[in-house]
């Protein structure tokens, strides 16, 4: 692909991993099909992504984060790309309002062991505090758990009834880890299981859950553990700046499901397949997701804005005017606003994919 043609055709991308320095990784390999499929310190790949590591911010050079997509003359930096013709890779109406931003951010992320407790910011403490335009509201769907450890796959998600910032900051301020993750409700997680973790909300992915993440274009995360600082005042914003980030929102189990546990709603069903909405409006108005399963062939919806999907399964072709696509189960995609009037086909059994969409637009 080259020139300004790209924005009408389908644009794979190259797969990546993110040293994250927590262990994981494995499932991803899997799920890619690669040999010999290990666990290391690379738990997180990053899709479609024009968004930065924090590493950017220690090392201006560093490209960690960003995504590369396949060229005619080799590969390139997503980010590069849209920024020469943002219109007709993102759409009209959605660069009128974000600019080159893609507003999105994509993950496969393969929990080994329990990641640590926290939180992330809403837009206006980002804002605030972080020197951001955006928050970190995130979602989970869960495609994959491992079989082979001793603790059945779980995350924490959520306030139990009763906690306040008083009681939490006790815990916080005694280090007492154990405790504060006891505030939190642990929920068994099955594939197939969509989840919205909302700025605020405590949380933590637990051992052996592989998951699509997708989330707004922000590194930012708030932890559970207290840091100390030599000059007292900082050590007070530090504290607030973590404290006042967690949104001391109890409820009891059944409810903390209800908020956070989203069930999936048909969107269309035809012959050839079926769309589902993952979570979308209802949840929030920064980004929506669906799942599309296709036994024969199927009309893609077009949005009027670009999307990232990940192959869940199977083998198909993508049919696009001027040409068409083979695509298989591990396969990351970006679809350009300018491709249109496509459709998947089905090649072998049912061909399943997950489609991410940026913020809406009005």
């Amino acid at each position: 692909m080259s020139g300004n043609k790209m924005y009408s055709r389908p644009m794979m991308l190259v797969p990546n991993k993110i040293d994250r320095r927590y262990p994981g990784g494995r499932e991803i390999d899997k799920f890619r099909g690669l040999p010999n499929p290990k666990d290391d310190t690379c738990p997180e790949a990053w899709v479609g992504s024009t968004t930065y590591t924090y590493q950017h911010q220690l090392d201006p050079e560093s490209k960690q984060g960003l995504a590369e997509v396949y060229t005619d003359n080799g590969k390139a930096y997503l980010k590069d790309v849209i920024e020469r013709d943002p219109v007709n890779f993102l759409g009209e109406k959605h660069v009128e309002q974000f600019g080159s931003e893609t507003g999105i951010l994509v993950k496969l992320l393969d929990a080994q062991k329990q990641l640590g407790l926290q939180t992330h910011p809403d837009r206006d403490f980002a804002k605030k505090y972080f020197n951001s335009n955006y928050g970190k509201v995130e979602s989970w769907y869960v495609i994959g758990t491992r079989d082979d450890q001793d603790e059945a796959p779980y995350v924490l998600l959520g306030f139990k009834e009763g906690i306040t910032r008083e009681k939490f900051e006790k815990l916080f301020l005694e280090g007492n880890i154990t405790e504060m993750e006891r505030c939190c409700h642990k929920i068994p997680v099955n594939v197939g299981d969509m989840f919205f973790v909302d700025a605020g909300v405590p949380h933590a992915i637990g051992p052996g859950c592989f998951v699509i993440e997708v989330q707004e274009p922000s590194d930012i995360t708030v932890g559970a553990r207290l840091q100390h600082f030599d000059d007292p005042e900082e050590e007070k914003l530090f504290i607030e700046r973590t404290m006042g980030c967690y949104h001391y929102i109890g409820r009891s189990y059944e409810d903390n499901l209800k908020a956070y546990k989203i069930e999936p709603k048909i969107l269309c069903q035809t012959e050839g397949g079926t769309e589902k909405l993952l979570l979308g409006e209802e949840q929030t108005p920064f980004f929506s997701i669906t799942r599309v399963d296709v036994t024969d062939e199927m009309r893609a919806r077009d949005s009027g804005t670009f999307s990232i999907v990940i192959v869940l399964d199977g083998k198909g072709t993508l049919l696009y005017d001027g040409g068409s696509c083979n695509i298989k189960k591990g396969d990351e995609i970006f679809l350009p606003a300018g491709l249109k009037n496509f459709c998947w086909k089905a090649t072998d059994g049912t061909l399943s994919l997950v489609r991410s969409y940026p913020p809406q637009v009005l």
